[in-house]
């Protein structure tokens, strides 16, 4: 599989090693964390949701495209789902192939991709005790997905 989700924390060490090639002469990666703000809001924890079966599926034409596009050896995409705190990992992209620049361009097209196409939902939690679904519009809609969307 080269796109995933996962309840725990990502082990960047080990998803690092699945990129191993001895033709690999490159390793690029990008790790997204939770952050303490967004668009004015302080930011207390978010919560992920995602549509798996439509979501892995998505990944994986993502990280084929991708494997396609550039010259790279191999690619890999991990998500979290579930409560995650601030300073959390919420996202790790890896790319190995020759040459750095190729394992750059994968990676960043990798994560705009899954974050533009990929049906994953992200629930903010704010420090006034508000809190709002952020992105989904941007996501395919799952069928009778039950929350409302701030």
């Amino acid at each position: 599989m080269r796109f995933r989700f996962t309840h725990d924390s990502i082990d960047t060490a080990e998803a690092r090693r699945e990129l191993l090639d001895l033709g690999a002469g490159g390793y690029a990666a990008f790790e997204g964390w939770v952050r303490d703000h967004n668009e004015g809001q302080e930011v207390t924890r978010l919560e992920y949701e995602a549509f798996e079966e439509l979501a892995v599926t998505e990944g994986d034409r993502i990280v084929a495209e991708a494997l396609r596009r550039y010259p790279i050896k191999r690619a890999l995409c991990i998500h979290r789902i579930g409560a995650l705190a601030l300073g959390d990992m919420a996202v790790w992209v890896g790319v190995s192939s020759a040459h750095r620049g190729e394992a750059f361009d994968a990676c960043r097209f990798i994560i705009d991709e899954v974050k533009h196409r990929v049906p994953i939902w992200k629930k903010e939690h704010y420090r006034n005790g508000d809190s709002g679904w952020v992105n989904c519009e941007r996501c395919a809609t799952a069928p009778q997905h039950a929350h409302t969307h701030a």
